[in-house]
């Protein structure tokens, strides 16, 4: 019989994170499919009564590694409290968001555990044996992995399935005892640009793709990248999208071309960039192969703003095509958020 472990963390917020809970709820559908036993661990600084509630309801062990020390992510810390935890639960699968902080120490846990590791796991499935599915090359080719080796650690890429929702009994937390090595590090705080100035948001329901077009000649014939960048910037702080851009849009910077002066390689999605996985998608100024096909292929909703009523790739990757120019459609978007503000 397998022992299947899911170890979470929590976030800014103090509360276990959305893609934790996501992998809480892989755990307990695999489980009802095996006939394994659940457990779940959570790596934190304490065990609040939110923490408790997210997990409510939960036919399993509650095992809880905390410390001070785990209030910021470090690699001995949480390496320390994640083997702690695997080794309480006798696991032989262990589930894990593929989130920074763990997808940096699982490895290592694996490594001491005598354990595998996959990573980027999108889906599992149960047939003979339990079967991991995970994207390889940009995400075009599609790969079902099985193992025999135990413990087998899975790493689950945010956003593919739906959160666990506690509900019910307030589960009884049991403490794991581990030792805490050596800190040759300390956590003095955290710079991070200001919310409104942040254009990667991962949690975001709305996926915001600029194209080289922003920045070619209008009708006017004259560019107008000021302007196109303060509505890009508008639109992003009134409806608390993610920024997500075109190969050829961020590349320009080095083409001696008009830029978006707040747009990086790290916005890039497409075959070349990030697949990022948000509810709903809307893509401007894109007439290539990446936003359309590769870029938001897991977005559920995916509308486009294009001049050119016949683009083959919006009208056949999007849900939905207005036929306008992004310039006076962005502006009039903004107005009316705005006001709802």
């Amino acid at each position: 019989m397998e022992n299947i472990l899911v170890l979470t963390h929590v976030d800014e917020s103090g509360a276990l994170s959305r893609a934790s809970l996501e992998a809480v709820a892989a755990g307990v559908e695999l489980t009802s499919a095996l006939g394994a036993t659940l457990a779940v661990g959570v790596v934190a600084a304490n065990l609040s009564a939110d923490i408790t509630a997210q997990v409510a309801g939960l036919n399993a062990r509650v095992l809880a590694a905390t410390s001070p020390e785990l209030a910021e992510p470090r690699f001995a810390s949480d390496a320390a409290a994640c083997e702690a935890l695997c080794r309480a639960a006798a696991a032989t699968i262990v589930f894990a968001p593929g989130s920074s902080r763990f997808t940096r120490v699982l490895p290592a846990v694996a490594h001491r555990l005598g354990g595998v590791t996959d990573t980027h796991i999108t889906t599992l499935t149960n047939g003979a044996q339990v079967e991991a599915t995970r994207w390889f090359y940009r995400q075009r080719v599609e790969a079902v992995i099985t193992r025999t080796a135990r413990p087998w650690f899975l790493l689950l890429d945010a956003g593919t399935r739906t959160p666990y929702e506690g509900s019910g009994a307030t589960p009884v937390v049991e403490a794991v005892v581990f030792t805490m090595p050596a800190l040759r590090t300390k956590v003095l705080g955290i710079k991070a640009p200001k919310q409104d100035e942040q254009t990667i948001r991962p949690d975001a329901k709305l996926l915001f793709v600029a194209g080289a077009g922003w920045t070619k000649k209008q009708a006017d014939g004259q560019v107008h990248a000021t302007d196109a960048e303060a509505l890009i910037l508008g639109f992003l702080r009134n409806a608390d999208a993610s920024l997500g851009s075109s190969k050829s849009l961020v590349d320009q910077s080095g083409e001696n071309q008009s830029v978006l002066n707040f747009m990086t390689h790290l916005n890039q999605i497409g075959q070349t960039g990030a697949t990022p996985r948000h509810a709903k998608g809307l893509s401007t100024c894109c007439h290539g192969e990446e936003p359309h096909v590769v870029g938001w292929r897991f977005v559920n909703e995916r509308r486009a703003i294009n001049l050119d009523a016949n683009c083959g790739w919006a009208r056949g990757k999007a849900d939905v095509v207005y036929i306008a120019d992004a310039f006076a459609v962005m502006a009039r978007v903004n107005a009316l958020l705005a006001e709802k503000k």
